[in-house]
């Protein structure tokens, strides 16, 4: 299928993407940044499935099978279950099979412009790269796909348009709004009049969602004499509001993310000291996966200032990435026939 233009939000939690439906709706789907080595031999695919088939692709990069999907599984041997936790992830081998199995589940053969989001403070560095990796005809064993541009652009912006999509007033360019996307691995933050960034006060470090699950592995570990790998399911049971469960025991999570804490608040006194008094801004916009986790302690570091956790946070970057995506697009043409 050929669409004019689609988003991906490849996180270090999840990969999101987002394109226009025949409806004229924002069609989303979302699955696990998990890009383990295929099995060189799959029980499952032998004799009668009594499971059911599961929805795992493969995409083979550089001769190397990655499974990828929304069923490739959170756990794994000694917890390495393929997630990729790096500065540098964009360029690796583990993000192009992400990537291709977006665009795959999606059912996208031919892209006129592809939206991509990085961290604030890679920008610079890998937004180039990005651009030229990724523009041409592929196929990585899921078929021919053919990308005719890349777009790369700071993740928070993303999740700013989207929150304005339907307020343009309360987003205009004198009001100021900081956008912060507490992602898997990193926190981004951006500071805008209207959609003009202030590259001074925005920026982004290592310290999301993913630092406060590992803190809490160490906790539970601490407490059950057992080393505690399994973050993917520690983020899942807090999603869902379960307990995690580990050698056959229940174990209520909000105490260790209370003991937690000192992990969140570190990267928020980060974010004030950067951006400094907020006495302008009308908004903060909280945004990914972690918003939820960074919340209370946002609150206390700006009382004085409203915060709106947005909708569907973890897919907001994608959908501002393809609104962004969308109106380039139409500027284009409209120059094109002037």
């Amino acid at each position: 299928m050929k669409t004019s233009v689609f988003a991906i939000d490849v996180g270090y939690g999840n990969t999101k993407y987002a394109h226009r439906a025949g409806s004229g709706t924002i069609a989303t789907g979302m699955f696990p940044s998990l890009a383990p080595l295929a099995a060189s031999y799959a029980v499952s695919g032998h004799g009668v499935d009594v499971l059911g088939t599961s929805k795992v692709l493969k995409v083979v990069i550089d001769e190397i099978e990655y499974q990828v999907g929304p069923d490739v599984p959170l756990t794994a041997a000694y917890g390495k279950t393929g997630r990729t936790l790096s500065n540098d992830f964009v360029t690796t081998k583990s993000y192009a099979a992400l990537l291709f199995g977006a665009i795959h589940l999606a059912g996208m053969t031919h892209i006129e412009r592809l939206l991509l989001g990085l961290p604030v403070h890679t920008m610079s560095k890998y937004a180039g790269e990005l651009r030229e990796r990724f523009t041409g005809t592929f196929d990585y064993g899921l078929g021919r796909v053919t990308i005719d541009k890349v777009v790369v652009i700071p993740q928070p912006l993303g999740s700013l348009v989207a929150a304005s999509a339907n307020r343009q007033r309360e987003f205009g360019r004198d009001n100021a709004h900081l956008v912060i996307d507490v992602g898997f691995f990193t926190t981004d933050w951006v500071y805008a009049n209207g959609f003009t960034m202030d590259d001074k006060r925005s920026s982004g470090m290592p310290g999301g969602a993913s630092q406060v699950y590992q803190r809490m592995a160490e906790l539970i570990g601490k407490d059950q004499e057992e080393k505690v790998e399994d973050i993917e399911l520690i983020d899942k049971a807090l999603r869902e509001q379960r307990p995690f469960f580990f050698y056959g025991h229940d174990i209520n999570l909000d105490p260790y993310l209370e003991k937690s804490q000192p992990v969140i608040a570190g990267v928020v006194e980060d974010i004030k000291n950067n951006v400094g008094p907020l006495n302008n801004v009308r908004s903060i916009v909280l945004s990914g996966g972690g918003a939820a986790l960074y919340a209370p302690a946002i609150r206390k570091a700006f009382p004085r200032v409203a915060l709106e956790i947005i909708e569907a946070p973890c897919t907001a970057n994608a959908k501002g990435f393809l609104i962004v995506g969308e109106a380039g697009l139409t500027r284009e043409r409209a120059a094109a026939k002037a």
